[in-house]
């Protein structure tokens, strides 16, 4: 390929109104027009020239041979194939003689008494005056006068009309084009017409380049749907470094004859258009992206209600980029499921509430989605995301009272680890000392050997500040393999390579892993990150202490805490004696200062940071759980349900009337068929019922698009590093 030929047009997908394909200028050919499967996104096949006969769609009265005067030749082909057509039961003017035309015209009695039908004679109704049907579609410029008024402008001479009839029978013109008609008619009986080798060519082509198209498209999903890259260093096949694509339309040439034949007429020159080059690549992908979202876009309309998602992230070229994510219920799929699709990336150069919000508005604009059907909204702990006053949240909600917040439940979990770790120094230096122990193993692979040999189980993981299980992961490593991670540290204190790897193994050895105060705070945190309830205050220390003992039993160390020195105030001569000091155990200190401390900030964090899923549990509890509504007594119910009204109106706009909502959910709650233990099975349910429960299908659906966390929004910024990669941040 020359560098001619790699550059295509950009019009190559258009075609011309009957799907034939284009002849350029040059030789090659344009591009078809095909149409696209939407469930399976393939090129398929048209049925619009398989039945010739079919009626076509024609700017004027066909019919009519007054409109005949100028036609073209597949017009002509058309009335030739169909043969005259003749008005029957139709009412003929009378002219200013008090004449007119009569249907025993049509006909021509002969001396012996035999009738002939005259079907060459036709009548125009809009002229009302009679043609030569092949006369007035045969006739040429050298024999069109000689032919007279049938093949012109027709002939309305009822008084003469019999003789001037035979005389235009007689006439040798007539027959010539009589005999043209009947030689056209039969070849197109046959299917044999002159230029049928030019259609059946052309008929060929298009198919070629249908099954071209076909498997190039085809590559193109593949590799996209697989994140792969396309090019390479150069665009032409058969040449080293050409890219994924370009080798993959090689591979298939090997064993497909279609792309065998295209790919050969690239090599042989004989073609222009190839459909190889990025601009087509690009071009395929981004019809492949807008048929997805067409598609998307088109069931959350059909769902009605929908969520959206927003979290924000820089890119690779420093600049932010918002994830726009939407969460519906699919009630087209069977069964219905809860979807989470992501849209696009909005670039914002305004962070702020207002900035963040207006592209949000924007871009909902541009879907063509209705910002009064959003009945959930679902950020991260933001405050620009989650403010009260200025936040996205908060400008929803003046635009959508019913645009329900939910603060992500993996952000707050994890900010309530956060503040549990945070609230205590002690606590802090407990996880210091976690990841500092991980660092010194994973500094080399000589030391992280060392740690495979002397532990075979759990590994050592580092923290996260974004991820509360890595803290999970963390510990437990710790929980259940101290002894043998104390002995690495041992042997690493007497063996190691140089002094300083000798001298930390030793400090943590001695003053970290055998300290029976990190060895409670082990079992402490490890029994907490697992699971917080109010009951592991109450008797959490004692069983903690006891699991604390028995670690240190196997260990070899004592289970006593180590005394820190005392300061003691300095008496003055006005101090009074009686005063005493109080006084506490190193025990009842760690309990008091360590253990409360950390359990009280626990209950209070997760108090507060889920206070608005609380609320979502007083307002939609009794539908989410099954068991719950079934035991709800009338007067219970009846409250919730007008309560449910009041959180989803707007002015004088309800989603759901309440009296309505308790008189279905009556019928509906000794209805529901045992197995149903689920929310969405009881919208499947109700989809089966078909409109039975009105009120119930509407509460359900709303209640199962609200969100509950953003990590759908987290994982699309993986795909960012894809589409934002640092060499394409950083060429011209």
């Amino acid at each position: 390929m020359n560098e001619n030929e790699s550059a295509e047009s950009s019009q190559g997908l258009n075609a011309n109104e009957n799907g034939d394909i284009p002849i350029n200028d040059s030789g090659g050919m344009d591009e078809p027009n095909l149409p696209v499967n939407e469930e399976e996104n393939i090129i398929v096949e048209d049925d619009q020239n398989k039945d010739s006969s079919a009626e076509f769609d024609f700017p004027f009265d066909v019919d009519d041979p007054g409109n005949w005067d100028k036609i073209k030749q597949n017009v002509r082909d058309f009335l030739v194939e169909r043969g005259p057509k003749r008005e029957n039961d139709l009412t003929f003017p009378v002219d200013d003689l008090g004449r007119h035309f009569s249907p025993t015209h049509y006909f021509r009695v002969f001396p012996n008494g035999e009738k002939k039908n005259m079907r060459w004679l036709i009548y125009s109704v809009s002229l009302d005056k009679v043609f030569c049907f092949c006369c007035k579609l045969f006739k040429q410029d050298h024999n069109k006068t000689l032919l007279g008024q049938f093949a012109n402008e027709g002939l309305n001479d009822w008084k003469n009309m019999s003789a001037r009839l035979a005389s235009h029978e007689r006439n040798s013109q007539h027959i010539s084009c009589f005999t043209s008609w009947i030689e056209l008619e039969t070849r197109l009986k046959k299917n044999a017409t002159i230029d049928q080798a030019v259609e059946e060519q052309i008929k060929k082509e298009r198919e070629h380049w249908r099954q071209v198209l076909l498997r190039i498209l085809t590559v193109v999903k593949r590799l996209s749907k697989n994140n792969l890259a396309f090019r390479g260093d150069n665009e032409k096949v058969y040449e080293e470094n050409n890219g994924i694509f370009l080798q993959v339309i090689e591979m298939i040439a090997e064993f497909d004859p279609v792309m065998q034949e295209h790919v050969w007429r690239i090599l042989k020159k004989e073609t222009h258009y190839h459909y190889l080059s990025h601009k087509i690549q690009n071009e395929m992908i981004q019809l492949l992206a807008n048929e997805v979202k067409t598609s998307i876009i088109a069931t959350i309309k059909e769902a009605k209600y929908f969520s959206v998602i927003l979290d924000c992230t820089p890119d690779a070229s420093h600049k932010e980029q918002m994830s726009l994510v939407v969460r519906y219920v699919d009630i087209t799929a069977s069964p219905i499921v809860v979807r989470e699709f992501f849209l696009e990336f909005l670039k914002v150069d305004d962070t702020s509430g207002l900035g963040l919000f207006n592209e949000l508005v924007n871009a909902l604009n541009t879907l063509t989605l209705d910002i009064g059907d959003i009945r959930g909204q679902g950020y991260d702990n933001g405050s620009n995301m989650r403010g009260k006053h200025k936040g996205v949240q908060k400008r929803l909600l003046e635009v959508n009272p019913r645009a329900l917040y939910t603060p992500c439940g993996c952000h707050s979990l994890n900010l309530a680890i956060c503040d549990m770790a945070n609230c205590t120094p002690k606590a802090d230096y407990f996880f210091g000392v976690v990841q500092r122990i991980y660092s010194f193993f994973s500094s080399s692979t000589k030391l992280w050997q060392v740690f495979r040999d002397h532990v075979e189980g759990l590994t050592l993981k580092p923290l996260s500040e974004t991820r509360w299980e890595s803290r999970v992961e963390s510990v437990k490593a710790f929980r259940y393999q101290a002894p043998q991670i104390r002995d690495a540290l041992a042997y690493l204190a007497k063996n190691g390579d140089d002094s300083k790897t000798r001298s930390d193994a030793e400090c943590m050895a001695t003053y970290e892993m055998e300290n029976f105060e990190f060895l409670f705070g082990m079992v402490i945190w490890y029994d907490l990150l697992l699971a917080i309830n109010t009951n592991y205050r109450e008797t959490g220390f004692d069983e903690a202490l006891t699991i604390a003992k028995k670690i240190a039993s196997e260990m070899k160390i004592e289970a006593i805490f180590r005394e820190k020195r005392t300061i003691r105030k300095k008496k003055h001569f006005d101090d009074s004696d009686n005063e005493e000091e109080v006084t506490q155990s190193t025990l009842e200190s760690f309990k008091v200062g360590y253990f409360y401390y950390i359990i009280d900030q626990a209950l209070s964090s997760l108090q507060s940071r889920f206070e608005q899923f609380k609320k979502y549990e007083e307002d939609f509890g009794f539908l989410f759980k099954l068991e719950k509504l079934k035991s709800t007594d009338n007067k219970s119910l009846m409250n919730y349900c007008m309560n449910l009204e009041d959180l989803l109106k707007d002015g004088d706009v309800f989603d759901i009337n309440g009296s309505d909502l308790f008189s279905e959910l009556r019928y509906l709650k000794g209805a529901i068929p045992k197995e149903t233990k689920r929310a969405v099975g009881v919208l499947n349910y109700l989809k089966q019922m078909d409109g039975c429960y009105p009120n119930a299908w509407i509460a359900y659906r709303i209640l199962l698009t609200i969100p509950v966390t953003v990590a759908s929004a987290e994982r699309s910024f993986s795909k960012l590093k894809l589409i934002k990669s640092y060499l394409r941040s950083t060429m011209s």
